[in-house]
């Protein structure tokens, strides 16, 4: 017992001693506060330097008294015990990175002096001038890097020293190429490796280094050119059945190369996305052994067939993405494959946009956890069936550029509280909702364009206050817009009111949607009925089309912008007048300038040569005048360049040819161009429409125009030429927004506005100048040609036999020129001809006979006198009537004449007789009985002498034949 007591009083002495000594130590504790070490503040401050902080990212890096604990700076985490900085986190967030607030600058070795940092982020900035720094494979205790920050260099192979590094991010969007990945099979110790958008076509080995990261659980090598597997390798090594995450999307791998070892991480896979590669064929059945999966994406490929059953029964499936495919079948037998299962509860995201699927939407109310159904642009119809309205989760439902018919009411809606995206683009639907009605949802994407909702703008729009997408586009209304939309804008990233009939003014758009939303507004308004001057436009836009409304007054405005985002504007086809402004030098970002069909004058100002992004510029039909400034040679990215229906003069320059050789599409008809055609003008190979008529141009066409090698190509697979650009309007969700550019084109005598065939046309249009001498042989090179007008020129010579190789030709003007010689009979065979002109000229001889040249009316070939055959009525030589045997065309006496003129009684009497001659035999033998008899007796004596006479002339030349 005393020793027991003993025990215990020593145990409480013991911890009593230990109680009082912690004491003061935990109360110290208390009081004292870790601060950053001085050596790596000064390393910080060192860093700092080497960057470019435009937009104060690090200000609370900053050297006053209430900023000298590092520890408290932005991206700055420190030990608690040591003081040492464990973490540098300098991430931008997406926002920041939209509007252009990030680091750039250089990545300084002054980060050698945080020995003690385990983890390093410098994503999501613009370190583009900067080569990953060698020094980081020194940073021996680093466990996560990320430095995907656009370094366009070759990896440092000092980092396979990091052999504790655990997560690796070098996504680079800058593609540069890499060999060998050698190096990355020493760091063991790997779970996350992420090298997306590095370009690997020379990494051959990318298939064995991965295998060797045992530890690995997530690999994303997204858009990295990979090369296929070489089959030898999947036998020797398998990769790592650790792996839960695999991303090789956008890789164009072919299904040999990614089934044969994808099947082998069948049971740990969670996620898998082999989006955009070249996946063949049905859907492999072994899919259906993946029983942990997830997630699956195999959209964009070119897989074909229908839904597997399989599917029904993955439990864990949650997301199955299969859109851009060539799937098929009726949609009722897909429901029905994945309603027979467990997925019918797990499912909450069907993606099957872009495919062939056909039929009704059949009932959907048992997939309870559904919160995505994207089916848009297959071939589905009849009327959307109101089982969708009790899916209750429901966040976003596509239907779009399908063949639904009926009418949607506010009926279709009291369920479906969750709803955030709601699109039935291009349909044949009517939306049919009382003026009061106030929807259960707060929608952040609509879209209901070319559905019927008209006219009244919709009252109901003014209770979604969260919209980032709006597109209700040729909807029909023809009203005014109410004040209480535009205080709808401030979330807006799209805003689509075109093609409507909506009158009135614009507010101050620069004060109505908010500048700093991310990734900028695109607003799209044309072909409506707006007027006025065009107010204040917001900086942070990147689509404004605001073309073929009543706009009027001056664009000076556009000089008050100093700094904006613009990629598209598009002012035509208003009532804008004035001189084009001379600010141009902040407009660096223009894809797309659009302010043809005005009233502007004046002559282009320089800065317009500060338009280094240009793709477009259209100034057609304006009142511009003056010779072309030579800054426009910096345009060098232009692709289509239209300056037609001005008063410009001077010759053509050219540095056209020199500097602006990518250019697609080339007008400067309807001027007063003079001079030479400089054959610097045949540099431009991408040349599709060249259009130089109704000018005053003179000398001889160039042989060198058959290099332009685009008009050589007979069929372009493309039929629209335009510019687009994607932005993130939804998590998980972008908007693909694709410019057309349309222009007007003189074809078949009318001028017409050409957009979505534009691509297809290959045109050369050389009318209305002063042009001589013959048409150079090498044109007929051209074969892709579809119009050829060369007509009111002073062009001489015969037309060359090689026309005929013009096979492609649909439209050809020759008239009024001096041509002469005899129409080539090759012209004939081109039988996709639609439009021919060779009118007056100097032709001569027969019109080559063939259905397609007399099809024509004989004005085609009016004003050749010499000219003879079919169509024309003045026939050739040969062509002269015969007469027939047997007459003489001199003997005409009164008879035959009388002969030619058949008089009524002629035709009465010929009747009458023709009537009483055949009911006078046929009435008497069908009422005399005997006469009938003998009739049919005579009948079938004749029958059979005629055929007893032919038998036996038959044997006698059968026997003569013989002898």
């Amino acid at each position: 017992m005393s020793s027991k007591l003993f025990l215990l009083f020593e145990n409480i002495a013991l911890f009593s001693v230990l109680f009082f000594q912690l004491k003061p130590t935990i109360a110290d504790s208390n009081k004292k506060t870790i601060k950053c070490i001085d050596e790596e503040r000064e390393a910080l401050r060192t860093f700092k330097q080497s960057l470019v902080d435009e937009h104060g990212v690090l200000s609370s890096w900053g050297r006053q008294d209430d900023k000298i604990d590092c520890c408290k700076w932005r991206g700055v985490r420190c030990s608690n015990t040591t003081g040492h900085i464990k973490v540098l986190n300098l991430r931008t967030s997406d926002k920041e990175n939209a509007q252009r607030k990030v680091l750039k600058g250089t990545i300084s070795p002054a980060l050698l002096e945080l020995h003690d940092i385990r983890h390093l982020d410098l994503s999501n900035n613009h370190f583009s001038a900067s080569p990953v720094p060698k020094f980081l494979g020194s940073l021996s205790k680093l466990r996560y890097l990320n430095l995907s920050c656009g370094t366009p260099s070759e990896f440092p192979r000092k980092l396979r020293d990091l052999s504790g590094l655990e997560y690796l991010n070098l996504e680079n969007s800058s593609l540069f190429s890499v060999g060998s990945l050698d190096w990355l099979s020493r760091l063991y110790s790997l779970r996350h490796l992420d090298l997306s958008y590095i370009n690997l076509t020379k990494s051959s080995d990318w298939f064995q280094v991965v295998a060797k990261l045992h530890s690995l659980k997530t690999l994303v090598l997204r858009s990295c050119a990979l090369p296929p597997i070489n089959p030898s390798f999947i036998w020797h090594f398998n990769l790592s059945t650790s792996i839960e995450n695999l991303d090789l999307s956008d890789n164009n791998l072919p299904s040999s190369s990614v089934y044969p070892w994808l099947f082998n991480l069948s049971r740990n896979i969670l996620y898998l996305d082999l989006g955009s590669n070249s996946l063949r064929g049905s859907i492999p059945e072994a899919f259906q052994h993946m029983v942990s999966l997830k997630s699956l994406d195999l959209s964009d490929s070119e897989l074909e067939g229908g839904i597997p059953k399989f599917f029904g029964n993955m439990c864990s499936l949650q997301k199955l993405d299969l859109p851009q495919n060539k799937l098929s079948g009726q949609f009722s037998q897909v429901i029905q494959h994945l309603s027979g299962g467990c997925v019918v509860n797990s499912l909450e995201r069907l993606y099957l946009s872009y495919n062939d699927f056909t039929g009704p939407v059949p009932h959907l109310g048992g997939f309870s956890s559904l919160e995505a159904l994207m089916l848009g642009v297959n071939r589905l119809n009849g009327t959307i069936d109101k089982s969708l309205s009790q899916l209750s989760k429901l966040k976003s439902l596509s239907l779009r550029m399908n063949s639904f018919t009926g009418v949607i009411s506010e009926t279709f809606f009291p369920n479906m509280s969750n709803l955030q995206m709601f699109d039935l683009k291009e349909n044949s639907l009517t939306l049919k909702l009382s003026h009061d009605w106030v929807p259960p949802f707060q929608l952040k994407w609509l879209s209901l364009a070319s559905c019927k909702m008209g006219p009244h703008f919709p009252k109901w729009l003014q209770t979604q206050n969260q919209l980032v997408l709006l597109d209700i586009s040729n909807v029909g209304i023809s009203d005014s817009i109410p004040d209480w939309f535009w205080d709808l804008s401030s979330e807006l990233s799209y805003l689509n009111l075109s093609n409507n009939h909506i009158k009135g003014k614009l507010p101050d758009l620069s004060l109505r949607f908010d500048g700093t939303r991310s990734g900028g507004t695109s607003i799209d308004i044309n072909s409506n009925h707006f007027e006025g001057p065009i107010p204040p436009l917001p900086s942070n836009s990147l689509f404004l089309n605001l073309s073929k409304n009543k706009f009027s007054g001056s664009v000076s405005f556009l000089c008050s912008i100093s700094e904006n985002t613009w990629n598209f504007l598009d002012l035509s086809s208003n009532l804008l007048s004035g001189g084009l402004p001379d600010c141009w030098l902040h407009f660096d970002s223009l894809f797309v300038l659009n302010l043809a069909n005005n009233r502007f004058s004046g002559q282009i100002p320089d800065s317009m040569g500060f338009l280094n992004n240009i793709r477009t510029l259209n100034l057609h039909n304006n009142r511009l005048a003056g010779e072309l400034p030579s800054s426009l040679r910096n345009c060098s990215q232009l692709r289509v360049l239209d300056l037609g229906k001005n008063a410009f003069f001077g010759e053509i320059p050219t540095w056209i040819g020199e500097s602006l050789q990518n250019l697609i599409v080339l007008s400067l008809k309807s001027n007063n161009f003079h001079g030479n055609i400089a054959y610097q003008l045949c540099h431009l190979g991408f040349n599709q429409i060249l259009d130089l008529s109704l000018n005053i141009i003179s000398g001889n066409i160039p042989k060198c125009f058959n290099n332009f090698s685009a008009m050589t190509y007979e069929r372009c697979s493309n039929p629209t030429i335009g510019f687009a650009k994607s932005f993130l309007v939804l998590p998980g969700i972008g908007y693909y927004y694709k410019y057309l550019v349309n222009l007007l084109l003189t074809w078949k005598g009318s001028e017409n506005e050409y957009k979505s065939t534009l691509g297809l046309v290959r045109c050369l249009d050389l009318s209305s100048n002063k042009l001589d001498g013959a048409i150079p042989e090498e044109i007929m090179d051209l074969v892709g040609l579809i119009a050829l007008n060369l007509s009111r020129n002073n062009l001489t010579g015969p037309i060359t036999p090689k026309i005929g190789e013009l096979t492609s030709l649909d439209f050809l003007d020759l008239s009024r020129n001096l041509f002469s010689g005899s129409i080539p009979s090759s012209l004939s065979q081109l039988s996709g001809l639609g439009v021919l002109d060779l009118s007056y000229n100097n032709l001569s001889g027969k019109i080559p006979l063939g259905t397609q040249l007399q099809s024509f009316n004989a004005s085609v070939y009016a004003g050749n006198l010499e000219l003879c055959g079919l169509p024309l009525a003045n026939m050739c030589p040969d062509e002269e009537s015969t007469p027939t045997p047997g007459t003489d065309d001199d003997s005409d006496t009164l008879e035959d004449e009388d002969d030619q003129f058949l008089t009524l009684e002629f035709y009465v009497s010929s009747i009458l007789g023709f009537f009483v001659g055949f009911w006078g035999v046929c009435g008497t033998l069908m009422l005399n009985r005997s006469w009938r008899h003998g009739y049919f007796n005579f009948l079938t004596g004749m029958k059979d002498w005629v055929y007893v006479t032919a038998a036996v002339n038959i044997a006698k030349l059968q026997r003569k034949f013989k002898n």
